[in-house]
């Protein structure tokens, strides 16, 4: 490894705002908060709005999107609008 040309890849502890759930991780961000961990050392903090604690994907509350309710809204605002399949053209 080239010396002085990589960031500086330290420990540090990331907090979800959402469930206030933290944890410990290597990673090459930056904090002016520091917090105190279990193991007795200090280490930057940085609180991010989404984690995987709390990402609907993974906390199975995701939401499914009405498509065919998208399509239907649509075509009622703007017109169904039918092609030709000999030309290719829209009638």
């Amino acid at each position: 490894m080239k010396q002085g040309i990589h960031p500086d890849y330290h420990p540090v502890v990331f907090e979800d705002v959402s469930t206030g759930k933290r944890f410990l991780t290597r990673s090459t961000a930056v904090s002016t908060r520091t917090i105190e961990w279990e193991d007795g050392n200090t280490y930057p903090l940085l609180v991010v709005d989404v984690t995987s604690d709390s990402h609907p994907f993974w906390t199975g509350n995701q939401r499914v999107l009405d498509t065919a309710g998208r399509v239907e809204k649509f075509e009622r605002r703007y017109g169904k609008r039918v092609r030709n399949s000999a030309t290719g053209k829209e009638n």
